[in-house]
């Protein structure tokens, strides 16, 4: 929450868009618009289906990471149209910032989910998860988690990252959605965000499995648990970062993705690979 908002804020703001009309512009396409709209959260749940919510995922792919970074690029889709639609200024600029912010965390991000499954030798976070038994990917690999953070929240638009809902341009995608339209698009933001952050945890910090440090699970049976405290620590360095960091211009963004944020990545990439290869 930001300063000034209560606890009850999303709930009424959810109520009050719900109460709302949608919104109509000159020569808007309101079916391509729409199409984003339900894209955004059905790419998330999709996302979200490759997860180990504890010891299995809802669907387990042997090329679950793979599948998850497709659905990203799903979502990434779906915004740049959401804002296409309307055909308006505001909107048609915000979703057209999705491109150069997309093509900026996109490598940097590929790099981090690909390097806990260089050191597992798979694709499937549940392969990953299970890899970790002895030691946590984040600890051995922490430039590759922080990458991955970073990559997630510009992903689901958050924080410093928020250009393409940016509020210099009163909303930027969203400007021209009201109603059940805007919730749609809110709601499938935090969606991505909350899929992003769940991943985090079989990627880089043993999936439902205890800390090695407590040795024998103290709680047996309940992975699950495990993994929800984990989810709730990712997601609030997540919510963290909105209230630390001030948005940062799209330049500035593309300068640190492309001069820092890629070559440490590769760095990380190439550390571990020769740890497994020795």
């Amino acid at each position: 929450m930001t300063a000034g908002e209560s606890p009850a804020t999303p709930l009424v703001e959810t109520l009050r868009l719900l109460a709302k009309q949608r919104r109509r512009t000159p020569a808007d396409d309101p079916g391509l618009a729409r199409i984003g709209l339900a894209v955004l959260p059905v790419a998330a749940v999709l996302a979200l289906a490759v997860v180990p919510l504890g010891d299995l995922a809802p669907v387990d792919l042997d090329v679950g990471v793979v599948w998850f970074n497709a659905m990203e690029v799903v979502a990434w889709f779906a915004v740049w149209v959401a804002g296409w639609g309307p055909n308006a200024v505001t909107s048609l600029a915000g979703g057209y910032r999705v491109l150069p912010l997309g093509l900026a965390y996109e490598i940097p991000h590929m790099l981090a989910i690909i390097t806990p499954a260089i050191a597992a030798g798979s694709l499937s976070p549940v392969a990953i998860a299970a890899a970790q038994h002895d030691l946590w990917y984040a600890v051995w690999m922490p430039a590759a988690f922080l990458l991955y953070l970073l990559s997630v929240a510009a992903m689901a638009f958050w924080g410093p990252f928020a250009a393409p809902l940016g509020r210099d341009l009163a909303g930027g995608a969203a400007a021209e959605h009201a109603g059940l339209d805007r919730l749609l698009l809110l709601a499938g933001r935090w969606m991505l965000l909350t899929a992003a952050a769940a991943m985090a945890v079989p990627l880089f910090l043993g999936g439902g499995a205890p800390p090695p440090i407590t040795g024998p699970d103290p709680f047996p049976g309940l992975p699950a648990l495990w993994f929800a405290v984990k989810l709730v620590v990712v997601l609030g360095l997540l919510l963290a970062l909105r209230r630390a960091v001030p948005m940062l211009r799209m330049s500035r963004f593309a300068t640190l993705a492309w001069v820092v944020l890629t070559p440490l990545a590769v760095a990380q990439a190439l550390v571990v690979t020769l740890v497994v290869l020795a």
